[in-house]
This record gives C-alpha cells, structure tokens and sequence, in this order.
C-alpha cells in the first residue's frame, strides 16, 4: 500500500471552509451554540446514520464525536450553522485535496441525511468517547484481502514493517493506520497506544528544459512555484509556467487516499480483524 499526506477529515476541513465564508454577512454571525431546527424525519437521520458509519467513522468515530484522524463534528461551526446539509453538501462532494480530504461520491440527497443525522446528535455529550466497536471483521477474510485483492503484500510484510503490528498497537489505532497509510495527524484525543509509523516524506522529481533533474522532499507546491529539499540539505525553488519545468510529485501512502472512496466498509473491519492477530 503507498501514499503520503494523510487527509484530515470533513472536521477539519469544515474549520478551513468556515474562515472563507466570512465576506457573507450571514457567516459573520457565530452560529449559536444549541440551534433550533425542526426535528428531521426519523427515516432520513437513520438513513444518515448508516451513510456516516459506512463513510465517516473510521476518522470521526461512529458516534462523529472525533477519532484518531478526525476531530468531533457535531460541535464544528459550520455543522451548527447548517441546516438542511447547503453547507456540507459541496465539501463532501468536492472535496478539499490540498488539505487532506478527498472528495465522496455520495448524493446530494445521503449528505444531507448525514447532516440530518449529525444534527439529531445532543450537543452536550461532546466529550464522550467513539463507542466505534473496531473488531467485528473476520481475519481470515482480512488475510485472503491482504495477500489478494487488496494487494497490500505489494508494499508491505507481515514479518517486515507490520511485523508484530498486533502488539504494539491498539486495534483503532491499527484501523486508522489502515485508513492513512500510517501519515495521519491526530486531532483532539490521543490514542493511548504507540504513535504511527514514521511515514517517508513526499518527494518531487523537476525536470527542466535543458534535461537536468532534481530530486528532493517536496517543501511546497502551487501553480506557481514548486520548492524541494535536496538529499544534501540544499534549498531550492522552481518558477512553475504551465508545463514548465516538468514536475512530478510521489506520495508515499497516495495509494491509501485514492482507495477511500473505494474501500467497502468490511474490508477495513476484516482487515483490522487481521493485523490484530500479529503479534
């Protein structure tokens, strides 16, 4: 399994998107701590329910009250100023890449069960923990998706860099590494076990015009400028114009962002189920 930054999770990416709204008078106004909606037909929050558990609650946690990657969202502002899922709709469904978040192939119509779901959730349970029950997977179907579909043993070894895995880790912890590649940040609780594996930096190839290439760990990118850090430790930058100087960029747990949208709900749990099982 490859990849690199880790995405953070609609949390912290409804944050990010609340500071943009600011030229909206309406976004000026904090959104009150205990709003008052009409309450949402029962069937539309336990459809939203299903809907989070099943794209959400391996960052957030099962009950959205915050996990090892992402932050509580039933007391995130732009979740309180929401109404009807206008807010969260287009975040989900574009999803903000340069910070971690992919976008989901979820309707219009399943996030804003969601949102009805996260709104239906008392404001005042906010510091209890996820009740996520992690180990209901089958480890024997984990192993056959680590060494077949999942094509995990490509990049990984169950006696190599996952050796043992089962013992230094708890089960959430395993699970979100599965999620992240081992590359996510923690927001809010910790978890009480071992930190994360230390992920490779993402590097950067540049290829002027006259042929020459530069290698290094990527510092920054826009369209713009693209900077690096050499193996030496020497700084540099490159003016960006269009195509110019060629640039390719290797992040080493992509693959684990591009399989989320992918990723079947058994899959993680079966996985999980496994790596427990290697002490």
């Amino acid at each position: 399994m490859h990849s690199g930054r880790r995405f953070r999770g609609l949390g912290s990416v409804i944050i990010a998107c609340a500071a943009t709204m600011t030229a909206s008078p309406a976004a000026t106004q904090r959104a009150p701590d205990y709003p008052v909606r009409p309450p949402a037909p029962p069937e539309q929050v336990a459809h939203g329910q299903q809907v989070f558990r099943s794209n959400c609650s391996f960052c957030h946690g099962s009950d959205a009250r915050g996990g090892e990657t992402g932050p509580n969202l039933v007391r995130a502002q732009l979740v309180l100023a929401d109404q009807q899922g206008e807010l969260i709709i287009p975040i989900v469904q574009n999803g903000l890449p340069a910070q971690g978040m992919p976008k989901f192939s979820l309707s219009a119509a399943d996030i804003a069960a969601i949102a009805a779901w996260l709104h239906s959730q008392p404001l005042s349970d906010r510091g209890t923990p996820s009740t996520l029950d992690i180990l209901v997977g089958n480890a024997k179907e984990g192993e056959a998706y680590f060494t077949g579909a999942g094509h995990c043993a490509q990049c990984h070894s169950v006696t190599g860099d996952l050796a043992a895995i089962g013992a230094r880790y708890e089960p959430k912890t395993i699970q979100n590494l599965i999620v992240s590649g081992g590359g996510g940040r923690s927001f809010g609780r910790r978890s009480t076990g071992a930190a994360g594996p230390k992920v490779p930096p993402t590097t950067v190839t540049v290829t002027l015009p006259s042929g020459q290439t530069i290698t290094g760990d990527l510092d920054h990118i826009s369209a713009f400028v693209v900077a690096l850090r050499a193996p030496d430790g020497t700084y540099r930058s490159f003016a960006r114009h269009d195509a110019i100087p060629k640039v390719v960029v290797t992040n080493p747990v992509q693959w684990h962002i591009d399989m989320l949208p992918q990723w079947r709900d058994s899959d993680i749990h079966n996985l999980t189920a496994y790596l427990v099982t290697l002490k």
